[in-house]
């Protein structure tokens, strides 16, 4: 899918608040939500519902568990015991009756949970036991970020920075910190912000979604046709502001180009020779995370001729792509820096048997035929005119 999706933490960020906010900017997700976060509740537990309201002021969606039928005094928190373990949330999702693709996600982000629960507690993560998150609500929270989620596939995903809340939380170990512990260990790398607020801002449910779906690396102004928004709200009143999560859509624009972060990385190799300079440049541009690799021969000192290797890197692949430059090369030091780039509209199609990318300019569609395709025809001018055929010229 090509989405990109800003999440904007104005009063924080919580399960409830993500799913709310996704919903009211795609309507057409609510009907799929609620059925899967339906059906990992057991009967009399009530019904997920979306309940349109203000948060100072502005317009927005909250998501929530309404009471069962003829329960007066339901207050959302339900038995905390009977399900709170890592291992029986999973198989409660795994067992309902899911649209595809949301118990992968769903169980992803309670894994993310489940490991920082697991490092402060220092337990195996089958053991883990939610303490904080082990409620109903919650259950219905991750599912239904989950199906979100799924239903988004492909989306990138991006978050502005968090607010950091103050003050103290109320857990089961007594009174924590704000971030509490897991929130905590699941964004680190995340940037945050102190606006003056106290209290719990990020929830732990809340950071294992940003974890599953975000990269910890700021990124950049998106760049793209705006194609909705939406926001969610938690139920704290928050003074002088909204508490509230907006997220904001945005597609590639048909008639120009995308944008993108990316990191370039660079070094020179002067003690290997042609033959494993070549062996390393391929290893290197099959690594993954490597959009692009180019060789560009120049004179170092005392003369010496030197290759300087430059990559074009996706930024959360940095380190991996660092560990096998120094793994494939003699280098000894590597040179990065962000960079932003452009890229036109593009699509593959078959001619034939020759795969044709068109790429849409300013002054119109060019095409270019798979080199790969063309390289088992026997004959120079059979290849050409094979690449002349599939490219229509």
């Amino acid at each position: 899918m090509n989405l990109a999706i800003r999440l904007d933490a104005v009063g924080g960020i919580a399960g409830d608040m993500f799913t709310a906010a996704m919903v009211d900017a795609l309507p057409d997700l609510r009907a799929r939500v609620l059925a899967d976060a339906a059906a990992v509740l057991p009967p009399g537990t009530g019904t997920p519902v979306f309940t349109p309201g203000t948060s100072a002021g502005l317009h927005c969606l909250r998501f929530g568990l309404s009471a069962p039928a003829g329960d007066h005094h339901h207050h959302h928190h339900h038995d905390h015991h009977a399900h709170a373990g890592f291992r029986e949330m999973v198989a409660r999702i795994e067992a309902a009756p899911l649209s595809p693709g949301t118990a992968a996600h769903a169980t992803a982000i309670l894994h993310h949970l489940a490991e920082a629960e697991a490092a402060i507690h220092h337990v195996p993560v089958d053991e883990v036991h939610f303490h904080e998150i082990g409620d109903w609500d919650s259950l219905m929270d991750v599912t239904a970020a989950g199906s979100v989620a799924a239903a988004l596939e492909g989306a990138q995903w991006s978050v502005s920075a968090l607010p950091r809340g103050d003050g103290l939380v109320r857990t089961r170990h007594g009174l924590l910190p704000v971030p509490a512990p897991a929130t905590a260990r699941l964004l680190e790398g995340f940037t945050w912000r102190d606006d003056g607020i106290g209290g719990e801002r990020v929830t732990p449910t809340g950071a294992a979604i940003l974890r599953h779906l975000v990269e910890a690396a700021p990124a950049r102004g998106v760049v793209g046709r705006l194609q909705g928004a939406g926001t969610g709200a938690g139920t704290r009143e928050i003074p002088g502001q909204p508490n509230i999560l907006r997220a904001t859509l945005f597609g590639a624009a048909a008639d120009g180009p995308s944008e993108e972060d990316i990191l370039v990385l660079s070094f020179e190799i002067d003690d290997m020779t042609a033959e494993e300079i070549g062996v390393a440049a391929d290893r290197l541009r099959a690594a993954g995370g490597v959009r692009d690799l180019v060789l560009i021969p120049a004179i170092g000192k005392k003369g010496r001729p030197v290759h300087t290797f430059r990559l074009i890197v996706e930024p959360a692949e940095r380190d991996t792509v660092a560990e096998a430059c120094f793994t494939e090369t003699a280098t000894i030091g590597l040179r990065w820096y962000a960079a932003r780039r452009a890229l036109l509209p593009r699509a593959n199609a078959d001619a034939s048997a020759v795969r044709v990318k068109t790429v849409t300019r300013p002054v119109g569609p060019s095409h270019k035929a798979e080199s790969d395709d063309l390289v088992n025809i026997a004959g120079l001018e059979a290849r050409r005119a094979a690449k002349r055929t599939a490219e229509g010229s």
